[in-house]
C-alpha cells in the first residue's frame, strides 16, 4: 500500500488558500490551520483588518487563481466584481501624467476582499480534500533542522494542545509570522531581513455609487517631486459601491477622521476623485492603517533549510500596498510551489527547491514596489547589499522614460501593463520592440485633463450642478 501525503498550510488568507490548492492536486489531503474562526459568507474578519481597504487583483493573479481553481472568476463576476480592462477602464494620474485609455489585453479584478476571500475559500472547499481547523493557531514546528515533521497546534478557545504530523508544512501566517523564531529554535541560522519603510499610511471610506458601471479612478504622486507620496484610488466595487483608500507616505500622512479624509482627497494632485464623492453618500467610517512597509526576508538564501517546510505570502514578503502586487505574488508563489512538488513530490530536498522557486518569483514584485518607494522624504532602507539601492538609482532615468512613454504610446504601454499586471517579467521591457518604440518616442500628444466618457461627464457634471 502507498503511504497518504499531507500537507498542513498555516493561514486561511488568500495565500494560504492559494497553496491549499495547488498542493491538492498533488497530495492525499491538506489541512489549513486559521487561527480566525472563518466566516460563512463574503464578511469581513478579525485577523484581517487590512481587508477594508481597497485591493486589487492584477490579470497575472487572476489567470493563475483561475488556473489553480477553474471559475473562480466567473463566480466573483456573477458576484459583482468588476474586470478592469487596463487602460481603457482607467482614468489614472500617473507621476508623469494623465494615462491615455488605449485598450490592452491585461486587466484587473475589482471588488471587496471579503468577495474575494470568500470565493476562492469556498472554491477550495469544494474540492473535498482540504479541511479547514478554525480557531487554532499553530505554536511552532516538529522535527529539527534536517525535516520539519509537522506542527504542534493549540486551539484559540480552549487551549487543548495536540500535535499534527505532515509530510509539508506551509506558512502562510503573514506579517506576524513566528517562522524566524521557531528556525532559530531549531539551530538553523538567521534568516537575512530587508525593509524599504516609506512610512506610507493609508485611509479608506466606502461610498454608494450614484452611477455605475464605472472605471477607476486614480491619482499617484509624482516621486520625483521631493515631497511625500500623496495617492488617491476609487475603486467600483460589488453592490453599487465605490471603496475610496487614500494613502501618504512618512511626512504626509492622512488625517484621522472624515473631515481629515475629505481634505486629504480634496488636497490631491487634481479634483476629479473629490468631485465625484461629492455626489455620493457615504457607507461606512473612515477606517486607517499604517502596517505597509515593504519586507522580506530572504529565507531561499539560507546555507541550511529542512526538508518539508515552505513560506510563501506576506510572511515571506510583504508589499506597500499601493501597487496592489500582493494577491497575485501570493497566486503565482503557490503555483510555483506546485509544480516543484509536482516533479519531485515531499521529500529528497523538494522544499528548499521550492523555496528558491517562490524566492524567484517574487522578485520582480519586490523591485518594482520598493525601486519607487526609495525616492520618497524619509524612506527607511535597511537591505543586506547597500549597492542595490545604487543599481537601482541609476536604473532611475529608464524607468521614468519608459513611464512617461507607456502614458502615450499604445506599444510601451502594453509593456507596461503586462509587467505591473504580474503577467510578464521585469525584463520584458527591455525588449527589441519596447526599445525601438521608446526610441520613436510617444504617438500620442501629452493630456492636460482626464479622458473621460459622455456618462462620467454626466456624473461629474451632475456633482457640480449640486453644489
Amino acid at each position: 500500500m502507498t503511504r497518504r501525503t499531507h500537507a498542513v498550510v498555516l493561514g486561511g488568507s488568500v495565500a494560504g488558500m492559494l497553496a491549499a490548492a495547488a498542493l491538492a492536486r498533488h497530495l492525499d489531503a491538506v489541512t489549513v490551520v486559521e487561527r480566525d474562526v472563518l466566516p460563512g459568507g463574503p464578511d469581513h474578519r478579525r485577523g484581517l483588518p487590512q481587508a477594508r481597504h481597497a485591493h486589487l487583483l492584477w490579470s497575472g493573479g487572476a489567470r493563475v487563481i483561475d488556473k489553480l481553481l477553474p471559475g473562480t472568476m466567473e463566480r466573483l463576476y456573477r458576484a459583482g466584481a468588476r474586470k478592469i480592462s487596463m487602460y481603457q477602464d482607467m482614468v489614472s494620474l500617473t507621476s508623469h501624467g494623465w494615462q491615455h485609455r488605449f485598450p490592452t489585453e491585461h486587466f484587473m479584478i475589482a471588488c471587496s476582499r471579503p468577495l474575494l476571500d470568500w470565493t476562492v475559500r469556498d472554491q477550495v472547499g469544494a474540492g473535498g480534500s482540504v479541511t479547514v481547523l478554525g480557531g487554532t493557531e499553530a505554536t511552532g514546528l516538529l522535527g529539527d533542522a534536517e525535516r520539519v515533521r509537522g506542527v504542534r497546534l493549540r486551539g484559540t478557545a480552549e487551549g487543548t494542545v495536540t500535535d499534527l504530523e505532515a509530510d509539508l508544512v506551509v506558512d502562510a501566517t503573514g506579517r506576524g509570522s513566528p517562522l524566524r523564531r521557531w528556525l532559530a529554535g531549531l539551530g538553523l541560522p538567521e534568516v537575512p531581513e530587508e525593509v524599504v519603510d516609506s512610512g506610507i499610511a493609508y485611509a479608506t471610506r466606502i461610498f454608494r455609487a450614484p452611477a455605475e458601471p464605472f472605471p477607476v479612478v486614480s491619482h499617484y504622486a509624482d516621486h520625483r517631486t521631493g515631497r511625500p507620496g500623496h495617492n488617491v484610488v476609487l475603486l467600483p466595487i460589488e453592490d453599487g459601491q465605490w471603496i475610496v483608500t487614500v494613502s501618504g507616505t512618512r511626512g504626509g500622512e492622512p488625517p484621522a477622521g472624515e473631515e481629515g479624509f475629505a481634505e486629504f482627497v480634496r488636497a490631491a494632485r487634481h479634483p476629479l476623485v473629490s468631485e465625484f464623492l461629492a455626489g455620493a453618500d457615504p457607507l461606512t467610517e473612515v477606517r486607517g492603517t499604517r502596517s505597509t512597509s515593504n519586507r522580506r526576508l530572504r529565507y531561499e538564501g539560507l546555507n541550511r533549510w529542512p526538508d518539508g517546510l515552505a513560506v510563501l505570502g506576506d510572511a515571506l514578503v510583504a508589499f506597500n500596498p499601493v501597487y496592489g502586487h500582493g494577491m497575485g505574488a501570493a497566486a503565482l508563489s503557490a503555483a510555483a510551489l506546485g509544480e516543484e512538488i509536482s516533479r519531485d513530490g515531499v521529500g529528497g530536498g523538494a522544499a528548499r527547491r521550492a523555496q528558491k522557486s517562490i524566492g524567484a518569483v517574487v522578485d520582480g514584485p519586490w523591485s518594482l514596489a520598493v525601486s519607487q518607494d526609495i525616492f520618497y522624504p524619509g524612506c527607511r532602507v535597511d537591505v543586506a547589499d547597500a549597492r542595490w539601492i545604487a543599481v537601482l538609482r541609476r536604473q532611475r532615468a529608464f524607468a521614468d522614460l519608459v513611464t512617461e512613454t507607456a502614458i502615450r504610446d499604445p506599444r510601451v504601454g502594453a509593456a507596461v501593463a503586462g509587467v505591473t499586471s504580474l503577467s510578464a517579467p521585469l525584463n520584458s521591457l527591455e525588449h527589441p520592440d519596447v526599445i525601438a518604440a521608446l526610441r520613436r518616442g510617444p504617438t500620442r500628444p501629452p493630456l492636460s485633463r482626464p479622458q473621460l466618457t459622455p456618462a462620467e461627464l454626466a456624473v461629474r457634471g451632475t456633482v457640480r450642478t449640486a453644489r
